[in-house]
């Protein structure tokens, strides 16, 4: 057997392992999404879950792809519809000696992460309707044009911009939907007063969030990793440890900053601190050394902290914390290599040019700048569009009576906690004891 065939054959099992990883990343949004809201809406915010990723399966495949990767000019491709065309139509990921049902799979995994991102900001109070038209559209519309300006041979990734895995193009995406969503949605009832200071909203399973997180952390390896889709010098093993460095890092750096600023060493802020330095290490793993890896990662899990205290103090409600741990995270991480990109690693990616910090001037920077400016403002007009004319035509948000009783009731019609919340249940519990 030949040297190549056998290449071929790891590297088609390294992107099968890391797109299972990637996809199972859905259960570690479930448990942290669920653990991190209310129990009347458990059973609503995990099971959507499913529902999203299914609408994503079926929209990337049939269109979404083609649009990411497919043969087309620089702002968009107009081939490859339902995985069809010759060699030359995904010509953008010739790169990668896989199959291209394996290619496929791999980046439908990540466009599930960033759907499940922007629900962060519908989470408790968005119709069920709402989830199949915004996540159809974003799939097919949105998330596949910053793919394509990016990683599919657009006007970005000619500029030579730095995103190896995905902090603009997966989560920014995500985050932007998540606060236009949030911002047109209002907030939750009770979570202001009148004067618009915010009332706390715990979530009712922090074990469920630190389970999540954890799941996410996990996943992450095949994300940031993954992103090689080759075995071939082990440079895979590098990025894993950058994206390890980076989270740890994010954990140390989020509970000091909330024990410092609120007296409480508070564990769902340790969690998203993981969160955020994940989100921020994902454009920079391949481009910065291990020590930038810490800084990075430090800096987006203490600094995330304070926005999300920042923000709601300001009367924006955001659930999950999805803009700052997604958003701004996504930022920090994409502009990072415009000061960290290594020589010696941008070399070897032959991606961009060096950072500020290593003699590399303000370029890259720029370059990084305009990337983020470019796809926030694209994602923000698109979603903005769509959810105003949804929110003008059918309503984004549930009635007042059906919030407060919860969304697993009033859209399921099944209690995720039928012991503790059903009427008939928990009278009949009463009697019992």
């Amino acid at each position: 057997m030949k040297e190549s065939t056998i290449m071929m054959y790891m590297d088609s099992l390294w992107v099968m392992v890391a797109a299972i990883l990637v996809i199972g990343m859905q259960a570690g949004f479930a448990l942290l999404e669920a653990g991190s809201t209310r129990m009347k809406n458990s059973g609503h915010v995990a099971g959507k879950q499913i529902l999203s990723f299914a609408l994503a399966t079926i929209a990337f495949w049939a269109v979404g792809f083609g649009i990411t990767f497919g043969e087309g000019n620089s702002l968009f491709g107009t081939s490859g519809w339902m995985l069809g065309g010759d060699s030359k139509t995904f010509e953008a990921l010739s790169w990668a000696n896989v199959p291209l049902s394996l290619k496929f799979l791999f980046q439908l995994a990540f466009v599930g992460v960033s759907l499940a991102i922007a629900w962060g900001g519908f989470a408790e109070r968005a119709k069920l309707s709402v989830y199949f038209i915004f996540g159809i559209v974003f799939t097919v519309l949105i998330y596949p044009v910053i793919g394509h300006w990016v990683w599919g041979g657009g006007w970005l990734g000619e500029m030579g911009m730095q995103d190896f895995a995905g902090s603009t193009v997966v989560h920014l995406q995500g985050a932007i939907a998540a606060l236009v969503a949030t911002l047109l949605l209002g907030p939750r009832i009770g979570k202001f007063n009148k004067d618009r200071t915010p009332n706390l909203i715990p979530g009712h399973n922090q074990v469920y969030t630190v389970l999540g997180g954890i799941i996410l952390w996990i996943g992450w390896f095949g994300f940031n990793a993954g992103s090689t889709m080759s075995t071939a010098d082990g440079f895979f093993g590098y990025i894993a440890v950058t994206t390890n460095l980076a989270a740890a890092a994010g954990a140390i750096g989020a509970i000091l900053t909330s024990k410092f600023l609120t007296g409480k060493a508070d564990i769902p802020a340790m969690v998203n601190g993981v969160l955020a330095a994940l989100v921020a290490i994902t454009a920079a793993c391949a481009f910065v050394e291990a020590w930038a890896a810490i800084v990075i990662g430090f800096f987006a899990g203490a600094f995330t902290f304070w926005t999300s205290v920042y923000f709601e103090r300001k009367g924006i409600d955001d659930p999950i914390f999805a803009f700052s741990v997604h958003g701004i995270a996504g930022i920090i991480g994409t502009i990072s290599t415009g000061f960290f990109a290594s020589p010696r690693l941008v070399e070897q990616t032959g991606v961009g040019k060096a950072g500020l910090f290593y003699g590399g001037g303000f370029e890259q920077l720029l370059v990084q700048t305009i990337g983020v400016l470019g796809a926030a403002v694209y994602v923000g007009i698109v979603s903005f569009v769509l959810l105003f004319a949804m929110k003008k035509m059918v309503g984004l948000r549930v009635t007042p009576e059906q919030e407060i009783s919860g969304l697993d009731i009033s859209e399921h019609g099944s209690y995720g906690y039928p012991e503790h919340l059903d009427p008939s249940l928990t009278s009949s519990a009463k009697k019992a004891n």
